[in-house]
Protein backbone atom coordinates (compact mmCIF):
# COMPACT_ATOMS: atom_id res chain seq x y z
CA UNK A 1 0.00 0.00 0.00
CA UNK A 2 1.60 3.07 -0.94
CA UNK A 3 1.05 6.69 0.11
CA UNK A 4 1.61 9.90 -2.05
CA UNK A 5 1.25 13.54 -2.06
CA UNK A 6 1.46 15.30 -5.34
CA UNK A 7 0.33 19.16 -5.38
CA UNK A 8 -0.64 19.13 -2.02
CA UNK A 9 -3.34 16.20 -2.70
CA UNK A 10 -2.57 12.61 -0.91
CA UNK A 11 -3.64 9.74 -2.75
CA UNK A 12 -2.96 6.02 -2.32
CA UNK A 13 -2.43 3.15 -4.60
CA UNK A 14 -1.39 -0.57 -4.34
CA UNK A 15 1.88 -1.95 -6.09
CA UNK A 16 2.58 -5.57 -7.26
CA UNK A 17 6.06 -6.40 -7.16
CA UNK A 18 5.15 -9.51 -9.05
CA UNK A 19 4.20 -7.54 -12.45
CA UNK A 20 5.70 -4.09 -11.24
CA UNK A 21 2.55 -2.76 -11.95
CA UNK A 22 0.86 0.42 -9.69
CA UNK A 23 -2.67 0.09 -9.17
CA UNK A 24 -5.18 2.59 -7.85
CA UNK A 25 -7.53 2.06 -5.12
CA UNK A 26 -11.44 1.93 -6.32
CA UNK A 27 -12.30 3.92 -3.04
CA UNK A 28 -10.48 7.10 -1.49
CA UNK A 29 -8.51 6.72 1.06
CA UNK A 30 -6.72 10.13 1.74
CA UNK A 31 -8.25 11.28 4.61
CA UNK A 32 -7.21 7.94 6.40
CA UNK A 33 -3.84 7.45 8.38
CA UNK A 34 -2.34 3.90 8.00
CA UNK A 35 -1.91 1.79 11.17
CA UNK A 36 -1.28 -1.72 10.46
CA UNK A 37 -2.78 -4.43 8.30
CA UNK A 38 -4.31 -8.10 7.99
CA UNK A 39 -4.76 -10.02 4.91
CA UNK A 40 -6.64 -7.23 3.24
CA UNK A 41 -7.86 -5.24 5.87
CA UNK A 42 -6.30 -2.33 7.45
CA UNK A 43 -6.72 -0.60 10.82
CA UNK A 44 -7.43 3.18 10.13
CA UNK A 45 -7.64 6.68 12.06
CA UNK A 46 -9.29 9.68 10.42
CA UNK A 47 -8.53 13.11 11.27
CA UNK A 48 -11.13 13.13 13.96
CA UNK A 49 -9.59 10.59 15.81
CA UNK A 50 -11.77 7.80 14.90
CA UNK A 51 -10.74 4.10 14.07
CA UNK A 52 -12.04 1.75 11.43
CA UNK A 53 -11.25 -1.43 10.18
CA UNK A 54 -11.53 -1.01 5.98
CA UNK A 55 -11.42 -3.83 3.12
CA UNK A 56 -8.81 -1.90 0.46
CA UNK A 57 -10.67 -3.58 -2.35
CA UNK A 58 -14.25 -2.96 -1.31
CA UNK A 59 -16.64 -0.01 0.01
CA UNK A 60 -16.59 -2.72 3.77
CA UNK A 61 -15.55 -0.31 6.62
CA UNK A 62 -15.78 -1.75 10.39
CA UNK A 63 -16.43 1.32 12.49
CA UNK A 64 -14.31 0.76 15.96
CA UNK A 65 -15.32 1.93 19.08
CA UNK A 66 -14.98 5.83 20.00
CA UNK A 67 -11.32 6.48 21.82
CA UNK A 68 -13.20 7.74 24.67
CA UNK A 69 -14.94 4.70 25.35
CA UNK A 70 -11.97 3.03 27.14
CA UNK A 71 -12.34 2.05 30.14
CA UNK A 72 -9.39 1.20 32.65
CA UNK A 73 -8.82 1.27 35.78
CA UNK A 74 -5.27 3.80 35.88
CA UNK A 75 -6.32 6.35 32.97
CA UNK A 76 -9.30 7.78 31.41
CA UNK A 77 -9.55 9.29 27.82
CA UNK A 78 -12.02 12.53 26.86
CA UNK A 79 -12.79 14.56 23.82
CA UNK A 80 -10.88 17.52 23.13
CA UNK A 81 -12.43 19.42 20.82
CA UNK A 82 -13.41 17.63 17.28
CA UNK A 83 -9.87 16.43 16.23
CA UNK A 84 -8.21 15.26 19.68
CA UNK A 85 -8.74 13.63 22.62
CA UNK A 86 -6.77 13.87 25.81
CA UNK A 87 -5.92 11.32 28.58
CA UNK A 88 -5.52 11.46 32.33
CA UNK A 89 -4.59 9.27 35.30
CA UNK A 90 -8.07 8.29 37.11
CA UNK A 91 -7.61 10.88 40.48
CA UNK A 92 -11.09 12.60 40.18
CA UNK A 93 -10.52 14.01 43.13
CA UNK A 94 -7.01 15.79 42.01
CA UNK A 95 -8.13 19.24 39.94
CA UNK A 96 -4.42 19.64 39.26
CA UNK A 97 -3.81 16.85 37.90
CA UNK A 98 -1.78 16.25 34.38
CA UNK A 99 -3.92 16.18 30.83
CA UNK A 100 -2.08 14.89 28.15
CA UNK A 101 -3.44 15.64 24.51
CA UNK A 102 -2.99 13.16 21.58
CA UNK A 103 -3.67 13.98 17.62
CA UNK A 104 -4.34 11.40 14.94
CA UNK A 105 -0.31 11.32 14.36
CA UNK A 106 0.38 10.04 18.03
CA UNK A 107 -1.46 6.86 17.30
CA UNK A 108 0.06 2.96 16.75
CA UNK A 109 -1.45 0.40 16.39
CA UNK A 110 -1.75 -3.37 15.19
CA UNK A 111 -4.50 -5.45 13.51
CA UNK A 112 -5.52 -8.90 13.08
CA UNK A 113 -8.38 -10.46 11.07
CA UNK A 114 -9.17 -14.30 11.39
CA UNK A 115 -9.03 -15.19 7.05
CA UNK A 116 -12.29 -17.62 8.12
CA UNK A 117 -14.78 -15.69 9.91
CA UNK A 118 -13.39 -12.34 9.85
CA UNK A 119 -13.34 -12.01 14.41
CA UNK A 120 -10.56 -9.13 14.90
CA UNK A 121 -8.06 -7.98 16.98
CA UNK A 122 -7.12 -4.20 17.65
CA UNK A 123 -4.57 -2.50 19.55
CA UNK A 124 -3.52 0.86 19.85
CA UNK A 125 -1.42 2.98 22.20
CA UNK A 126 -0.46 7.02 22.32
CA UNK A 127 3.10 6.84 21.34
CA UNK A 128 5.54 6.70 24.26
CA UNK A 129 2.85 6.76 26.60
CA UNK A 130 1.93 4.09 29.69
CA UNK A 131 -0.87 1.96 28.29
CA UNK A 132 -2.56 0.47 25.10
CA UNK A 133 -6.10 -0.01 24.20
CA UNK A 134 -7.38 -2.81 22.77
CA UNK A 135 -11.00 -4.53 21.73
CA UNK A 136 -12.78 -7.35 19.81
CA UNK A 137 -15.17 -8.20 17.57
CA UNK A 138 -18.04 -6.72 19.47
CA UNK A 139 -17.01 -4.99 22.09
CA UNK A 140 -18.81 -1.50 22.62
CA UNK A 141 -15.05 -0.06 24.39
CA UNK A 142 -11.90 -0.45 24.85
CA UNK A 143 -9.82 -2.19 27.63
CA UNK A 144 -6.53 -1.33 29.02
CA UNK A 145 -3.32 -2.98 29.10
CA UNK A 146 -0.76 -1.27 31.47
CA UNK A 147 2.52 -1.22 30.81
CA UNK A 148 4.03 0.60 33.74
CA UNK A 149 1.74 0.88 36.34
CA UNK A 150 1.41 -2.90 38.38
CA UNK A 151 3.99 -4.52 35.69
CA UNK A 152 6.41 -6.69 36.77
CA UNK A 153 9.68 -4.90 36.24
CA UNK A 154 11.68 -6.70 33.66
CA UNK A 155 8.71 -6.06 31.38
CA UNK A 156 7.46 -2.19 31.39
CA UNK A 157 7.51 -0.22 29.32
CA UNK A 158 7.03 -1.27 25.37
CA UNK A 159 10.04 -0.76 22.14
CA UNK A 160 7.79 -2.63 19.71
CA UNK A 161 4.75 -5.09 19.60
CA UNK A 162 3.65 -7.99 17.29
CA UNK A 163 -0.01 -8.48 17.33
CA UNK A 164 -0.54 -12.26 16.42
CA UNK A 165 -4.11 -13.88 16.49
CA UNK A 166 -4.86 -13.45 19.72
CA UNK A 167 -1.01 -13.17 21.21
CA UNK A 168 0.62 -9.74 21.73
CA UNK A 169 3.86 -9.66 22.11
CA UNK A 170 5.69 -6.05 23.86
CA UNK A 171 9.29 -5.84 23.48
CA UNK A 172 9.62 -4.55 26.71
CA UNK A 173 12.23 -1.32 27.63
CA UNK A 174 14.54 -3.57 29.46
CA UNK A 175 14.67 -5.78 26.33
CA UNK A 176 12.20 -8.58 27.68
CA UNK A 177 9.41 -10.09 25.98
CA UNK A 178 5.84 -9.63 27.34
CA UNK A 179 3.71 -12.07 26.14
CA UNK A 180 0.10 -11.41 26.55
CA UNK A 181 -2.95 -14.05 25.84
CA UNK A 182 -5.72 -11.62 24.78
CA UNK A 183 -8.48 -14.16 24.23
CA UNK A 184 -9.85 -13.63 27.94
CA UNK A 185 -13.73 -13.42 28.49
CA UNK A 186 -12.69 -11.80 32.11
CA UNK A 187 -13.32 -8.02 33.32
CA UNK A 188 -9.26 -7.30 32.17
CA UNK A 189 -9.52 -9.29 28.94
CA UNK A 190 -6.20 -11.01 28.73
CA UNK A 191 -3.30 -12.96 30.77
CA UNK A 192 0.49 -12.96 31.15
CA UNK A 193 1.47 -15.83 29.85
CA UNK A 194 5.35 -14.39 29.73
CA UNK A 195 8.35 -16.89 29.92
CA UNK A 196 10.25 -16.37 32.80
CA UNK A 197 13.59 -15.24 31.71
CA UNK A 198 16.28 -14.01 34.48
CA UNK A 199 18.45 -12.34 31.41
CA UNK A 200 17.53 -10.11 28.51
CA UNK A 201 17.21 -10.14 25.24
CA UNK A 202 20.97 -9.26 24.60
CA UNK A 203 22.81 -9.50 21.10
CA UNK A 204 26.15 -11.91 21.11
CA UNK A 205 28.95 -10.35 21.42
CA UNK A 206 31.11 -9.80 18.11
CA UNK A 207 34.13 -11.24 17.46
CA UNK A 208 37.57 -9.79 16.46
CA UNK A 209 36.95 -10.25 12.91
CA UNK A 210 33.03 -8.85 13.62
CA UNK A 211 33.97 -5.48 14.83
CA UNK A 212 36.27 -5.17 12.21
CA UNK A 213 33.98 -6.27 9.33
CA UNK A 214 31.10 -3.75 10.39
CA UNK A 215 34.02 -1.09 10.55
CA UNK A 216 34.89 -1.13 7.79
CA UNK A 217 31.29 -0.97 6.25
CA UNK A 218 30.58 1.59 8.63
CA UNK A 219 27.54 -0.18 10.39
CA UNK A 220 25.37 2.07 12.44
CA UNK A 221 22.52 0.05 14.33
CA UNK A 222 19.34 2.43 12.95
CA UNK A 223 16.49 0.26 14.96
CA UNK A 224 15.74 -3.12 16.72
CA UNK A 225 12.18 -4.65 17.14
CA UNK A 226 10.99 -8.32 17.22
CA UNK A 227 9.20 -10.37 15.02
CA UNK A 228 7.45 -13.88 15.76
CA UNK A 229 7.85 -17.01 13.09
CA UNK A 230 4.83 -18.85 12.56
CA UNK A 231 6.20 -21.34 15.16
CA UNK A 232 5.49 -18.92 17.18
CA UNK A 233 9.51 -18.40 18.38
CA UNK A 234 10.26 -14.19 19.25
CA UNK A 235 13.36 -12.98 17.05
CA UNK A 236 15.12 -10.07 17.56
CA UNK A 237 15.37 -8.15 14.50
CA UNK A 238 18.58 -5.20 14.13
CA UNK A 239 18.73 -2.74 11.22
CA UNK A 240 22.12 -1.31 10.54
CA UNK A 241 22.58 1.48 7.98
CA UNK A 242 25.80 1.13 5.92
CA UNK A 243 27.57 4.36 5.12
CA UNK A 244 30.02 2.71 2.60
CA UNK A 245 27.63 0.32 0.44
CA UNK A 246 25.20 1.13 -2.20
CA UNK A 247 22.92 -1.14 -0.39
CA UNK A 248 22.90 1.00 2.49
CA UNK A 249 20.87 -1.32 4.59
CA UNK A 250 21.72 -4.23 6.57
CA UNK A 251 19.82 -6.73 8.96
CA UNK A 252 20.63 -9.52 11.57
CA UNK A 253 17.92 -11.78 13.03
CA UNK A 254 18.90 -13.69 16.71
CA UNK A 255 16.70 -16.05 19.25
CA UNK A 256 17.11 -17.52 22.33
CA UNK A 257 18.77 -19.97 23.48
CA UNK A 258 16.86 -22.75 24.81
CA UNK A 259 19.12 -23.07 27.58
CA UNK A 260 18.12 -19.80 28.46
CA UNK A 261 15.18 -21.58 30.72
CA UNK A 262 17.38 -24.12 32.36
CA UNK A 263 17.68 -22.63 36.12
CA UNK A 264 21.05 -24.39 36.16
CA UNK A 265 22.43 -21.56 33.59
CA UNK A 266 24.26 -19.00 34.64
CA UNK A 267 24.79 -16.71 31.19
CA UNK A 268 23.59 -17.14 27.79
CA UNK A 269 23.75 -14.83 25.10
CA UNK A 270 21.17 -14.96 21.67
CA UNK A 271 22.05 -17.40 18.79
CA UNK A 272 21.89 -15.60 15.62
CA UNK A 273 19.38 -16.68 12.75
CA UNK A 274 21.23 -17.39 8.98
CA UNK A 275 17.98 -18.37 7.57
CA UNK A 276 14.53 -18.42 7.81
CA UNK A 277 14.07 -21.87 5.78
CA UNK A 278 10.85 -21.33 3.68
CA UNK A 279 9.30 -18.40 5.13
CA UNK A 280 9.53 -14.51 4.65
CA UNK A 281 9.15 -12.22 7.41
CA UNK A 282 7.56 -8.62 6.88
CA UNK A 283 8.91 -6.61 9.36
CA UNK A 284 5.52 -3.90 8.88
CA UNK A 285 3.56 -6.87 10.18
CA UNK A 286 6.39 -8.41 12.75
CA UNK A 287 5.44 -11.99 11.33
CA UNK A 288 7.12 -15.11 9.34
CA UNK A 289 4.75 -16.48 6.66
CA UNK A 290 5.44 -19.09 3.92
CA UNK A 291 7.37 -18.12 0.90
CA UNK A 292 5.44 -18.46 -2.22
CA UNK A 293 6.76 -18.44 -5.43
CA UNK A 294 3.46 -18.05 -7.55
CA UNK A 295 2.58 -15.02 -5.33
CA UNK A 296 6.44 -13.40 -5.37
CA UNK A 297 7.07 -14.18 -1.63
CA UNK A 298 10.80 -15.12 -1.92
CA UNK A 299 11.62 -17.83 0.82
CA UNK A 300 14.49 -16.29 3.26
CA UNK A 301 13.65 -12.46 3.00
CA UNK A 302 12.97 -9.62 5.00
CA UNK A 303 10.22 -7.42 3.28
CA UNK A 304 11.07 -3.74 4.80
CA UNK A 305 9.40 -0.23 4.25
CA UNK A 306 10.80 1.75 7.62
CA UNK A 307 12.13 0.84 10.88
CA UNK A 308 9.60 2.78 13.19
CA UNK A 309 6.03 2.07 12.60
CA UNK A 310 5.71 1.47 16.34
CA UNK A 311 8.69 3.77 17.99
CA UNK A 312 9.03 6.95 15.57
CA UNK A 313 12.50 8.43 15.22
CA UNK A 314 12.85 11.48 13.82
CA UNK A 315 15.59 10.61 11.50
CA UNK A 316 13.44 7.48 10.17
CA UNK A 317 12.98 7.42 6.20
CA UNK A 318 10.98 5.28 3.85
CA UNK A 319 13.44 2.22 2.04
CA UNK A 320 10.84 -0.48 0.36
CA UNK A 321 13.17 -3.34 -0.27
CA UNK A 322 13.82 -7.17 0.19
CA UNK A 323 16.69 -8.21 2.22
CA UNK A 324 18.17 -11.41 1.13
CA UNK A 325 19.25 -13.24 4.64
CA UNK A 326 21.74 -16.00 2.64
CA UNK A 327 23.02 -13.48 0.08
CA UNK A 328 22.93 -10.32 2.03
CA UNK A 329 22.01 -8.68 -0.94
CA UNK A 330 19.10 -5.77 -0.91
CA UNK A 331 16.46 -5.59 -4.31
CA UNK A 332 14.93 -1.85 -5.08
CA UNK A 333 11.95 -1.45 -7.02
CA UNK A 334 12.98 1.51 -9.47
CA UNK A 335 9.92 1.53 -10.66
CA UNK A 336 8.84 3.45 -7.48
CA UNK A 337 11.39 6.03 -7.78
CA UNK A 338 9.02 8.40 -9.73
CA UNK A 339 6.71 8.83 -7.10
CA UNK A 340 6.60 10.76 -4.17
CA UNK A 341 5.46 8.58 -1.40
CA UNK A 342 5.37 9.87 2.23
CA UNK A 343 4.29 6.24 3.51
CA UNK A 344 3.80 2.32 2.09
CA UNK A 345 3.52 -0.89 3.80
CA UNK A 346 3.84 -4.20 2.96
CA UNK A 347 0.52 -6.19 2.71
CA UNK A 348 -0.76 -9.78 2.06
CA UNK A 349 -4.13 -9.96 0.09
CA UNK A 350 -6.29 -12.87 1.15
Amino acid sequence: MLSAEKDGCRSNSVYNPYNDRVYETKSDFSGYRFLGNSGKWFLVVDSRMKLYIIDVFSEKRIDLPPLESFKGSHFKILRDGEENVKHMQMADNDPFRDEFPHAAEDLRGRLWVEDKNGNYVVVWQFEKNQFLGFCRTGDDHYREIPTQLEVQRELRGLYDMVLKGYNLYVFATREFIRHLDLSGQDEDGFKDVSEKHRLPMWMPRLTMKERESRNQLKCIPSNKGIAVTRAGQVLLVYTFDLGTSESHRMFRLYKRDPKDLDPKTLDTWLLEVHSLGDEALFLDLGITVPADHTLGIEPNSIYFTRGDRIRHKESSCLDICVFNLITKTIKRFHGLSNFNFYDAQWFLPS
